[in-house]
């Protein structure tokens, strides 16, 4: 079936009791046992699983074509399942575009724990290849980065991976549906469900899919049920609702960024804008081939420096400034801000996540925040 189907119908059924058509919310924490001391259903303890966890997991894997989603509390819960699934001493590749949390996650809580990695330009395949070590064995794949939207070529590094033994995830959270990547022979795929698949700015969560089970995967599952950071019935039931209307939402972030973009590049007062979709990015190419549609969030630098995002931002009146991306609602933020020491990019950047408004608004806005910039 095609996306828009199944993001109506995977793990979708009627409830055989009320014959509500959509899917009740099951708060209780504990399941029942008969009077033989057998449970009267699957569930055993709403940790371990739960009917609106299942039912999520059950979708997000069929959207992937795959037959295994693991649902946690948080995107980084996520990242942290798939990092502590590897072993002290293990080595990793990451690039320095990778998502800071993800990076917070490894000089804080996991080289303490004996766990090795290498920042490489993932968009050089001749620097992954110098990266690599005797015990490497994963590759941290995020595309399109945060926040100067490079791309990496999945399937080169999927396949390099494969030849040392390693494993290949791709952080995919920026590119749901429109991407891919275990199409393009990534090993796993990871969400952060907050933004796109959440969509309205109100439930907090994360993803780990596979294709198929293997004792990695095992593990990350293990990680779920035993290390306890899975998301409420409530947060999954709200990223069921949301993804129903995905493939629908996807469309119009694209199509707003990609005329938001084309408005920038011709602004006489940003120096440079990074989309994919634009021919003048430099992996326009790359992009075009391994993504249907090039996503709802960009970013710019102008020409005034600092001082001249802040006063943009200052300005807006339609674009929420906050943090987080893929709501319904456009925001905007400047990014080093955010990052701190982590930010690796220049600090007259603002990055926007492109909402469902009237794209012409949206431009009328930061033509009027921008006016006088020139």
């Amino acid at each position: 079936m095609h996306s828009e189907t199944l993001a109506i119908h995977a793990g979708h059924a009627i409830d055989p009791h009320t014959g509500a058509v959509m899917m009740p919310l099951v708060l209780s924490t504990t399941f029942a046992r008969n009077e033989d001391n057998q449970l009267i259903s699957q569930f055993a303890y709403s940790r371990s699983d739960n009917p609106n966890r299942k039912a999520l997991e059950e979708r997000l894997a069929a959207l992937e074509n795959a037959q295994v989603a693991i649902a946690f509390s948080s995107g980084l819960a996520a990242a942290m399942a798939i990092l502590h699934s590897l072993a002290p001493g293990d080595h990793l590749i990451i690039s320095p575009n990778t998502y800071f949390g993800v990076r917070l996650q490894l000089e804080n809580l996991y080289q303490r724990w004996g766990l090795q990695y290498t920042l490489a330009d993932l968009t050089n395949l001749e620097q992954i290849k110098a990266a690599v070590q005797p015990n490497t064995r994963l590759i941290w794949v995020e595309t399109p980065s945060n926040p100067l939207c490079k791309i990496t070529d999945i399937e080169q590094v999927a396949a390099l991976a494969h030849s040392i033994g390693a494993i290949c995830v791709c952080d995919n959270t920026w590119a749901p549906l429109i991407q891919k990547p275990l199409d393009l022979g990534a090993d796993l795929v990871m969400y952060s469900t907050t933004k796109y698949i959440g969509g309205h700015s109100d439930l907090l969560g994360g993803v780990v899919i596979a294709r198929t089970s293997n004792e990695f995967v095992e593990r990350i599952s293990l990680f779920q049920k035993i290390g306890g950071a899975v998301p409420s019935p409530f947060e999954c039931w709200l990223a069921l609702r949301s993804l129903a209307t995905l493939p629908q939402r996807m469309q119009a972030h694209c199509h707003h960024a990609m005329l938001i973009a084309e408005f920038f590049s011709n602004h006489p007062a940003v120096e440079k804008v990074h989309y994919p979709g634009l021919p003048s990015h430099p992996e326009h190419a790359l992009a075009k081939r391994q993504m249907s549609a090039f996503g709802g969030m960009l970013s710019i630098e102008l020409k005034g420096g600092k001082p001249a995002a802040l006063q943009t931002l200052a300005r807006l009146k339609l674009f929420t400034r906050a943090t987080s991306l893929g709501g319904v609602e456009s925001l905007v933020e400047h990014r080093a801000t955010v990052e701190g020491t982590y930010a690796n990019f220049s600090d007259a950047l603002l990055r926007i996540s492109v909402g469902l408004e009237n794209p012409l608004d949206l431009i009328e806005d930061f033509a009027q925040a921008l006016e006088g910039l020139a």
